[in-house]
């Protein structure tokens, strides 16, 4: 999970967590990330090339973290034979939610003043989700009715506008924590739900600020 500020890995046997890293704000995950699946597989008495899988939070959220944590989870996949397994960030999210949320927007920080917003309802034990937007923070809150919850990182962005009342998902589940990935992830390997490691890309909806300063500079629609 590299989506955010702060990143993580695990490994897990099964449904079982063996270890986790956290992937601290202060240095790069590029030089992180490998050598904590390195430990974390010695720790576990494990080879790097006997993983089956490689489970990978990909987004939305930080340009270059999502690009590090795809990229480094394609690369090992391929090198170990294994599969890839992609969990879009705000399906994690979402299921931190209380059980008694049935409808959710999870947000995240689009930049520029603008917010990554999507909206869940839960059917029974699932999550219905709507299409991800780009919104005006200004402008999603007043979509807002008294039911909805709130979650995601980008909650801190809008959370002393909102309403006393707006129910809210604590802070400590709004990020994608390793568990959640990993439960989500085992049932899409029971389903046979891979990604295909040559053409899975981070899930984005707006270039990034250097893109879009080039494009400006460029001329380039």
């Amino acid at each position: 999970e590299t989506s955010g500020r702060v990143g993580r890995v695990a490994v897990a046997k099964g449904d079982r967590l063996l270890g986790e890293r956290r992937l601290e704000e202060s240095r790069r995950h590029a030089r992180d990330l490998v050598p904590a699946v390195v430990e974390l597989c010695r720790a576990a008495g494990w080879q790097v090339r006997e993983l089956d899988g490689v489970v990978v939070s990909i987004g939305p959220g930080s340009y270059t973290g999502l690009r590090v944590g795809i990229m480094s989870a394609k690369v090992l996949a391929y090198a170990t034979g294994g599969r890839v397994i992609a969990i879009p960030t705000f399906h994690g999210i979402v299921e931190q939610s209380a059980k008694e949320a049935s409808t959710v927007v999870v947000l995240a920080d689009a930049q520029q003043g603008r917010l990554y917003a999507q909206r869940f309802h839960r059917d029974q034990e699932e999550w219905r989700e709507q299409a991800m937007q780009i919104v005006e923070a200004s402008v999603w809150r007043q979509t807002l009715t008294p039911e909805v919850w709130v979650s995601g990182p980008g909650l801190s962005l809008v959370e002393n506008d909102l309403s006393p009342n707006q129910p809210q998902v604590p802070l400590a589940d709004r990020e994608v924590r390793a568990e959640t990935l990993l439960r989500l992830g085992i049932g899409r390997w029971r389903r046979g739900q891979f990604a295909d490691y040559w053409t899975l890309e981070p899930l984005y909806l707006r270039p990034s600020n250097a893109e879009e300063n080039w494009r400006h500079r460029s001329g380039v629609r």
